[in-house]
């Protein structure tokens, strides 16, 4: 991420967001069921913003779920922001509980962003989610961090700082899943940890089959998140490739 103190992010993709590659949530599987997930990309995008700098990365996981619909899994990821940065990774922890009310599905849980010892920027998410056929809404709100306030007029406080997507996906032709996807991040900890001076918005579209993927991405941000080496300005592509392992 971006800090003030860096002027330059650790962002992801969890719930994200949604970038079909590196997702740090992962979807409920079948009662009692453990698996693990490999992945690598040419970009780690998280809410729209690079994290590894647009080079590549190698990421991987592994998860639980029960029938009752609790689920609960870890995901990491390399990450890079810049030269002198003391990021090198990202290591996520996450459960949650997923149900159904007829026609409606829900999902509501926890995620904690981990990142190297000396980073002290460490932070935690609740979310929650509702979709219906092929569209879906989410929204997370920052709920604690290790990061302290460096002005008098910054908030990092619980529900300080949100995210808030929407999804729309469908399959076409022989297999091939398509995505549609706008987000909003704004808040004084999410600006601490882009860099931004302000709120912004992302927006993808994305497609996948057989576990390969292809996205092109982009933001209105300003400041830090789009100069240097992050070009958060500029429009992205993104091409991965990421398997399913059942355990």
């Amino acid at each position: 991420m971006y800090t003030l103190q860096r002027n330059a992010l650790t962002v992801k993709s969890l719930l994200a967001t949604t970038a079909l590659v590196g997702s740090a949530l992962a979807a409920p599987l079948h009662a009692g069921e453990w698996s693990a997930n490999a992945s690598v990309t040419n970009n780690y995008i998280w809410r729209g913003l690079t994290q590894t700098e647009n080079e590549a990365a190698v990421q991987g996981g592994i998860d639980y779920s029960h029938e009752s619909g609790f689920y609960a899994g870890t995901w990491t990821s390399n990450v890079n922001y810049g030269a002198g940065d003391v990021y090198s990774y990202e290591h996520d922890i996450y459960a949650g509980f997923a149900f159904n009310t007829g026609d409606i599905s829900w999902d509501i849980g926890y995620l904690y962003y981990n990142y190297d010892k000396e980073a002290e920027f460490d932070f935690g998410e609740i979310y929650g989610s509702v979709a219906i056929g092929g569209f879906s809404a989410t929204l997370s709100v920052l709920a604690n961090t290790e990061a302290d306030e460096t002005s008098p007029d910054q908030d990092f406080g619980f529900g300080e700082a949100y995210y808030g997507s929407l999804d729309y996906g469908f399959t076409v032709g022989n297999g091939l899943d398509v995505g549609v996807h706008l987000g909003y991040h704004d808040g004084d900890f999410a600006e601490a940890f882009n860099g931004n001076a302000e709120g912004y918005f992302d927006y993808n579209v994305s497609v996948s089959k057989d576990g390969f993927s292809f996205m092109i991405s982009d933001t209105n941000v300003k400041g830090a998140a789009a100069e240097g080496g992050y070009d958060n300005d500029q429009m992205k592509f993104v091409v991965g490739y990421a398997v399913d392992i059942s355990l």
